[in-house]
């Protein structure tokens, strides 16, 4: 980690020194009038003239300058004001493919956010991030490409559109890994909406550099945006309530409800981004209907790591309902709540292309055999585990066993 902060010194360092040669020689061209006392002014040219020696494919420099001179008479303030339409609001240091956010290292390596020094890289993604996020890719692959007519069967198919989609789901989990150690900070802290603990998503704006990256390569779209948006409300929410089951404090059943429709938010913003990269319109009858799906695949998985959930105090609705419905009435609400889910879950299903329909299905049934479970979505009935009445206690009993 010194080592890395040593390189990026010596890396900014080099480049403060290359700019100012670049507003000496201007300087000594006479570019700008000797009394001038604008230092903005010689930045900005001495970054202009920095980025026109920029090697650009074959451009010469010639060219470059001929195409500046052509062009220049016909940028004016109001053709800048529209180029900005559509691009993120701080452009904060973008530079190829990499991601680099002065503002988001300066918060996550400061001491408002205990964890944010781990982070080593720019693009703040690490291997255990990545190798989290594969088998989510793999489900999502093998449950969501039938719904865009893909095979994926074929590699070729995969591949074409792996890097960007890898990438994208490396991130949220790197964020997610970030959330996580987030909550167990805050298990020894006094829960309070207002206080600065959500500095983690509300300051540093975790998602402003993949905004940039898909940005910068034609992928973002408001609907990915604001999917990602969900996706920091599901981390504060999740944040707040796993800290008030901690501490014994009063939750909401509508901030449970909430939280478990916006879990899935990372398949939507997988499956948004295929869409783009396919060129194609987005499918709304298909995002309704996996959507409703996702809702029933958290609750199983809810189910079926419910024990573990509780060890780790992790956000599960089933501890949620036991905390506000009692362990004697929680089984049967929930049960309520996922019946009329599977209800509408049936009448969505109904509409899609029968093949597809089945194809689904099939698909559901495979995934569930090899998760290990015995019962659950979509497949018949569905399995509650004994609840844990005394979470504190099963901890200890587990903590205290050799």
């Amino acid at each position: 980690a010194v080592r890395t902060w040593r390189r990026r010194k010596m890396e900014e360092l080099k480049k403060l020194e290359t700019i100012q040669r670049m507003m000496t020689f201007i300087d000594s061209q006479g570019l700008v009038s000797p009394t001038s006392t604008n230092d903005d002014s010689h930045r900005f040219l001495a970054h202009f003239l920095l980025f026109l020696n920029e090697p650009c494919g074959h451009l010469s420099i010639d060219e470059k300058c001929r195409l500046i001179s052509q062009l220049l008479p016909k940028i004016s303030p109001s053709f800048l004001e529209e180029s900005r339409v559509g691009q993120p609001e701080k452009l904060t240091g973008f530079v190829g493919d990499s991601l680099w956010d002065s503002q988001l290292e300066k918060k996550m390596a400061g001491g408002n956010v205990g964890f944010g020094r781990q982070s080593n890289d720019s693009a703040l993604i690490g291997l255990d991030a990545m190798q989290r996020a594969n088998s989510t890719l793999e489900d999502f692959c093998r449950s969501y490409f039938m719904f865009h007519g893909m095979d994926v069967n074929r590699p070729e198919v995969v591949f074409k559109y792996l890097p960007m989609l890898s990438f994208t789901e490396s991130y949220i989990y790197q964020l997610d890994s970030w959330n996580e150690k987030m909550i167990s900070v805050q298990r020894s802290t006094v829960v309070d909406e207002n206080s600065s603990g959500d500095i983690f998503i509300t300051e540093s704006d975790p998602f402003q550099p993949l905004i940039l990256l898909l940005g910068h390569h034609g992928m973002l779209t408001e609907r990915i945006r604001e999917e990602l948006s969900l996706g920091e409300e599901y981390w504060a929410l999740e944040r707040k309530l796993c800290t008030a089951l901690r501490q014994e404090v009063e939750i909401s059943i509508d901030d449970v409800m909430r939280a478990i429709h916006l879990k899935s938010f990372d398949y939507r913003v997988l499956n948004l981004l295929l869409y783009q990269l396919r060129g194609e319109q987005v499918n709304d009858l298909h995002m309704e209907f996996l959507s409703v799906s996702e809702f029933l695949v958290e609750i199983s998985d809810d189910l079926y790591d419910y024990e573990e959930d509780v060890l780790e105090n992790n956000f599960n609705v089933l501890r949620m309902f036991a905390r506000i419905y009692g362990t004697s009435a929680a089984p049967a609400k929930l049960a309520k709540c996922v019946a009329e889910a599977e209800e509408n879950y049936e009448n969505l299903s109904k509409a899609l292309d029968p093949e597809l329909s089945v194809n689904y299905r099939r698909r559901c049934e495979e995934a569930t055999k090899e998760g290990g479970k015995l019962s659950g979505h979509p497949l018949g009935s569905w399995t509650i585990p004994p609840l844990i009445a005394d979470e504190d206690h099963y901890r200890s009993t587990f903590q205290s066993s050799p």
